[in-house]
């Protein structure tokens, strides 16, 4: 599950929100909050403030679910990164 499905979840269905409505209650613009719910963004520190204020949900928590999320895509992409361990003279 994303950072975004998450908030989604919790802080959209879970009180009856809309995408608009809840964008409105963070004061950001619709396309933004729709891009993170969606899973089409990251979660941003201030946007983690944002939905801690507004829905009461944690901000570190969101944040390490979010850096959990980052990090797990990139293991899967380990591969396709060529960088060899630096070895000194």
């Amino acid at each position: 599950m994303t950072t975004g499905t998450f908030i989604r979840i919790e802080a959209l269905e879970e009180p009856g929100l809309s995408v608009s409505a809840a964008a409105r209650v963070l004061g950001v613009r619709r396309a933004t909050l729709s891009d993170l719910v969606n899973g089409n963004a990251s979660l941003s520190p201030e946007m983690a403030l944002r939905v801690e204020k507004a829905f009461g949900l944690s901000m570190d928590l969101l944040l390490r679910m979010q850096t959990w999320h980052d990090a797990t895509r990139m293991r899967a992409r380990a591969d396709q990164i060529d960088v060899r361990r630096y070895q000194p003279a």
